[in-house]
C-alpha cells in the first residue's frame, strides 16, 4: 500500500509532464524464465495511472532487457531515461525497485541529483518519493546503498563456492585443443594422433628455435597445418585444421594446460576505468597451482622455461634487444657484432669499392640518441675474413661429427614433417570414402535425399 500523502507529493507540473517506467532483467535467462518479475514490472503502469497520468503519458523503456544494472555503460534505456529527466520532460520515474534502475551508488545518486533538480518524483512498489525532500533522499540513498551491497554480497558468496571448487582442481573450464575429457570427467590427451603428433612437434619446434615466430615459419614452410577446436555453434568442441598464425602460436605457448597444470586466477579485472579490463598476472600471482593435475604433451618446468624464453625475446625487442634477424647484405656479423667499448648492438654501413659491397661495423646507438659522435667503427672486410678463417680451423673431425649428428636430426624431423602430412592425407582419405559410402547407399530416385547427401560429400571432403 502506498502511504497517504503520496497524492499530495503529485502537482499539476508533474502531471503535465509523462511517466517513465523503466523496465530491466539482467540476463536474458531471467527474461525467459523470470516472467511474474517482468509482470510485476509492466504492472506498475497502474499505479501511475491510480496517481492520475492518462495511460498514454506512461512511457515504457524495456530496451535494457537482459543487462547488467551494475553499470550504465552498456545500457542505452537507462541513459535515454537519464537524459529526458535532464531536460525535464519525466514528472515521474518508475521502478519496481532500486536494483532495477541501477546496481551502482554512482549512477543512482546522479540520478537522483538530476531528479531534485527538476522536480522529477521517483515511484517504485514501496512509495512514492520526492528526491528534493531530504527525508525521501535519505531514504532513497539508502536503498541505493542497500542494492549495492547486495550485488557486492551475492558476488562473494558466487566467488567463494568458485573459489572453494577451483583449490580442489574441480572447477571445469573450456579446454584447449589436444586435451578432452574422458567419460569419467577426466581430463586425458586427445586420442586421435593427428593431434597428439602436431603439438609435440609445435614444442620440440620451439625449444629449437626459441621463438614463437620461429615455430610459425617451419609449419609454414613445411606446409603444416595445425589444429583448433570449435568453442561456439553446432560443431562446438570439433578439431578444425588450418595454417598455424603468431597469435595461435602464442596461445599455446602461454597455457599451463598443456603441461599438465590445473591452474585458476591467472587475471585479475582492472576496474579503475569505465569497462573491466582483465589484467594477465605473472605466474608466482596466480590463486591456484595444482602441477600434474592430468597429462599434458610438457612439464611443468618446460612451461615455465618457455614463459621465460618469450619474456626474454620480448625484452629483446625493446630497449635491451639482444638479438637481431639476419638482414641482407654480404657481411657476416649482422646484428651479432657488439661494441666491446660500450657494450651496445652494433649496426651496419655498406660502401660499394670497385663494384662491390663493403661493411662497416658501427657503434652509433648512444650517438644518436644523445647527439654525440660514434663510439668506434670497424671495417667490415677485415672482421669478416678473421671470423672466416676461425671457423675453417674449427672444422675438425669433431665439429664433422657434430654436422653429421645434426644431418641426422635434422632427417628425423623430416620423418616427422612426413607423418603428419600421411596422417593428414589418411583423414581426408577416409573422409572422402565416408562420403561415397553414404551417397552410394542413397536410392537415386529419392532426389532429395540424394541431394542432401551430394551435399554432405562435399562438405566431408573439403
Amino acid at each position: 500500500m502506498m502511504p497517504c500523502n503520496n497524492s499530495q507529493k503529485v502537482t499539476a507540473s508533474h502531471l503535465s509532464r509523462q511517466a517513465y517506467l523503466y523496465i530491466r532483467q539482467s540476463t536474458l535467462r531471467q527474461v525467459i524464465e523470470n516472467t511474474e518479475s517482468t509482470q510485476r514490472q509492466y504492472a506498475l503502469r497502474q499505479k501511475a495511472v491510480a496517481l492520475g497520468w492518462p495511460v498514454e503519458q506512461v512511457v515504457v523503456i524495456d530496451c535494457d532487457q537482459g543487462e547488467s544494472g551494475a553499470s550504465s555503460t552498456d545500457r542505452a534505456g537507462f541513459q535515454h531515461l537519464v537524459s529526458e529527466v535532464g531536460l525535464g520532460r519525466a514528472g515521474v520515474v518508475i521502478g519496481l525497485e532500486v536494483s532495477r534502475l541501477a546496481r551502482n551508488c554512482s549512477d543512482w545518486h546522479r540520478l537522483l541529483e538530476i531528479c531534485a533538480l527538476t522536480s522529477t518524483l521517483i515511484l517504485d512498489e514501496d512509495g512514492l518519493y520526492d528526491p528534493s525532500h531530504f527525508n525521501d533522499r535519505l531514504l532513497l540513498g539508502l536503498k541505493g546503498t542497500m542494492s549495492e551491497a547486495e550485488l557486492h554480497v551475492l558476488r562473494a558468496r558466487l566467488q567463494g563456492g568458485l573459489m572453494n571448487k577451483a583449490r580442489r582442481g574441480e572447477l571445469n573450464f573450456l579446454l584447449p585443443v589436444g586435451l578432452v575429457r574422458d567419460t569419467q570427467d577426466r581430463v586425458v590427451l586427445d586420442p586421435d594422433q593427428q593431434v597428439q603428433q602436431a603439438l609435440r612437434l609445435f614444442f620440440e619446434t620451439y625449444e629449437r628455435t626459441g621463438t614463437a615466430t620461429g615455430v610459425v615459419r617451419f609449419f609454414r614452410e613445411q606446409s603444416l597445418q595445425f589444429p583448433r577446436k570449435l568453442q561456439r555453434g553446432a560443431r562446438k568442441g570439433e578439431n578444425v585444421w588450418g595454417s598455424l598464425e603468431h597469435s595461435r602460436a602464442l596461445q599455446v605457448l602461454h597455457n599451463p594446460r598443456y603441461s599438465g597444470t590445473y591452474v585458476y586466477g591467472r587475471h585479475r579485472v582492472d576496474q579503475t576505468g569505465r569497462k573491466k579490463t582483465p589484467v594477465a598476472l605473472p605466474p608466482e600471482e596466480w590463486q591456484v597451482v595444482i602441477p600434474d593435475a592430468h597429462p599434458g604433451y610438457i612439464t611443468w618446468e618446460q612451461f615455465q622455461k618457455n614463459l621465460r624464453q618469450l619474456r626474454s625475446c620480448a625484452q629483446a625487442h625493446g630497449n635491451d634487444r639482444r638479438k637481431s634477424p639476419a638482414g641482407q647484405g654480404p657481411a657476416l656479423l649482422q646484428g651479432l657484432a657488439v661494441c666491446g667499448l660500450c657494450g651496445q648492438r652494433m649496426t651496419l654501413r655498406y660502401h660499394t669499392r670497385n663494384g662491390r659491397q663493403v661493411p662497416t661495423y658501427v657503434c652509433q646507438r648512444d650517438g644518436i640518441e644523445h647527439a654525440e659522435p660514434i663510439c668506434q667503427s670497424i671495417p667490415g672486410r677485415t672482421l669478416d675474413e678473421a671470423i672466416s678463417t676461425l671457423l675453417l680451423e674449427l672444422m675438425t673431425p669433431l665439429t664433422l661429427d657434430i654436422a653429421v649428428t645434426v644431418q641426422q636430426e635434422l632427417e628425423q624431423r623430416l620423418a616427422e614433417v612426413d607423418q603428419l602430412r600421411r596422417q593428414h592425407v589418411e583423414r581426408l582419405q577416409y573422409a572422402a570414402d565416408l562420403a561415397r559410402q553414404r551417397f552410394m547407399q542413397v536410392d537415386p530416385g529419392n532426389r532429395l535425399v540424394a541431394g542432401w547427401c551430394n551435399f554432405r560429400s562435399v562438405l566431408l571432403i573439403a
